[in-house]
């Protein structure tokens, strides 16, 4: 239930997904692009007929002041959920000219129009991968990982995190469209155990509904201590692998989640 394809930092696409989650012997994936469900609509269609079930996911850039705090929206209206996607795509434009400006004031020549054409649609929010891709091809860093690590990280010289929705107001969107908000990959979230469950507490008041506990990245003591938290807060236990290419190591499939029957009820997949 996080995946991510060629509508945002990706390398796969809708049909991809759906030939590797075959594979897998899966019976249920949702795409979980960052930013936008663009899509979703062509997984659904791929996926019919084949054993598998679909939902709608999206997973929002939210940032706690400067801290990755990002929130994974399943099964969205997707009209109703419409002129929150387009607060993030115009964002996502004002923040890229602020990195392309910080990065033309360490010396790289870069244009948005290098960057706008990396994207696989028009539609697409334009992601920091993006811009990777661009300082890749022109020759700046070697390596997408080694350009983030050195000038979009926080503290870096083209970090920007402007114009990104706090977790509530990512929360409050995908409710709004009768979607079910869960917190993603809680671990990797840069806060103390102590404050990260008192903002997920915080959450829950503004409609927050689950925590991926299950993900490629945890520990079996970290996917036990989030199971525990999920249990104690009433929220459901979501899982997935985060896959953004194929060979990599998040792998389509892994960790082994088997969604419980009140998330299947919730998602309307009964």
């Amino acid at each position: 239930m996080h995946i991510h394809t060629i509508c945002s930092d990706g390398t796969l696409t809708p049909e991809d997904v759906v030939n590797l989650a075959e594979k897998a012997g899966l019976g249920l994936i949702a795409v979980t692009d960052h930013d936008t469900v663009s899509a979703c609509a062509d997984v659904a269609r791929l996926a019919e007929g084949r054993g598998i079930k679909t939902v709608t996911g999206i997973e929002v850039s939210a940032y706690d002041n400067l801290i990755k705090f990002h929130t994974l929206g399943y099964d969205v209206d997707e009209e109703k959920f419409a002129p929150f996607q387009r607060r993030l795509f115009e964002s996502s434009l004002i923040r890229a000219e602020d990195i392309i400006s910080k990065l033309k004031a360490c010396g790289f020549d870069i244009t948005l129009e290098e960057v706008f054409a990396e994207r696989n649609s028009f539609a697409a929010p334009v992601h920091g991968m993006h811009i990777a891709r661009v300082m890749v091809k022109k020759g700046y860093v070697s390596s997408c990982d080694k350009f983030f690590k050195k000038y979009l990280a926080y503290g870096k010289p083209a970090f920007s995190c402007i114009r990104r929705p706090s977790p509530e107001e990512a929360v409050e969107a995908i409710c709004a469209a009768g979607g079910l908000a869960a917190v993603a990959h809680p671990a990797r979230i840069q806060m103390d155990a102590r404050t990260l469950k008192n903002r997920i507490n915080d959450l829950v008041s503004c409609g927050l509904g689950g925590i991926e506990v299950y993900y490629a990245t945890h520990t079996k003591e970290q996917t036990a201590y989030y199971k525990n938290l999920a249990e104690t807060l009433g929220l459901l236990a979501t899982g997935g692998s985060d896959t953004h290419t194929q060979g990599g190591s998040r792998v389509i499939g892994q960790p082994v989640f088997k969604p419980g029957a009140e998330l299947i009820e919730r998602l309307h997949l009964d």
